[in-house]
């Protein structure tokens, strides 16, 4: 299979509560007026992206059942994730983890990192 642009991050898979966020330049604005000013982007303690993949969410646990008869088809169950695709979500360094895929910088975030999301939808 080729890689291109659309296809590239399909093969990612952003396991359990972590989000993958692409940053945003620290100059870019959102259409509703939202941008860190440079003082908080030069001190890199937060930072501002958009959500391009998430994890499934914080797995349930699966009560110990020990019934013979039951099939294997009991699958993980999952509490989704606040944040979506195309969410901006401004989120703490610290709990950041900043990796190059295909030479662009992305975060793999734990949603406990992201302090808020802007969506363009009505809430």
């Amino acid at each position: 299979m080729l890689l291109t642009t659309d296809n590239k991050l399909k093969k990612l898979v952003i396991i359990g509560d972590r989000v993958l966020i692409k940053p945003s330049q620290p100059h870019e604005k959102t259409a509703s007026g939202l941008f860190l000013p440079p003082g908080v982007q030069e001190k890199e303690k937060v930072q501002q992206g958009y959500v391009i993949k998430t994890g499934p969410g914080y797995a349930i646990p699966m009560p110990m059942d020990d019934e013979p008869w039951k099939g294997e088809e009991e699958k993980i169950k999952y509490i989704p994730l606040q944040a979506r695709e195309g969410d901006l979500a401004i989120f703490l360094v610290n709990g950041a983890t900043e990796i190059l895929y295909e030479g662009d910088k992305y975060f793999i975030v734990p949603q406990g990192a992201i302090l808020m999301l802007e969506r363009e939808e009505e809430l």
